[in-house]
């Protein structure tokens, strides 16, 4: 099997290389949280947003990381928030 093993390939996370090539390469807009999930003990774990690129307002939402769940008032409904997408498809972005 050691052979073998040369030529597999890790299998990398889309939504992981997605979210590292937009932080690396998305330009960055203005958003708005309008809603929020939570855990059973009330935390927020999960943001949906909007933002308006060239006129067109586009609806989001994320799981939000570790780091961020440490910074609930950030994401509270009504706060603004830094969005970064892709220019190519405004409709792919993430919350920074």
């Amino acid at each position: 099997m050691g052979l073998l093993n040369l030529f597999r390939r890790d299998k990398v996370d889309p939504e992981a290389a997605r979210r590292a090539r937009l932080l690396s390469t998305g330009r960055i807009a203005d958003g708005t949280v309008f809603d929020v999930g939570t855990d059973e003990a009330g935390d927020i774990t999960h943001v949906f947003y909007s933002y308006q690129i060239s006129g067109v307002e586009y609806e989001s939402s994320q799981t939000l990381n570790d780091a961020q769940r440490q910074r609930p008032v950030a994401y509270s409904p009504g706060a603004g928030i830094t969005v970064r997408y892709d220019p190519h498809h405004p409709a792919n972005s993430i919350v920074v």
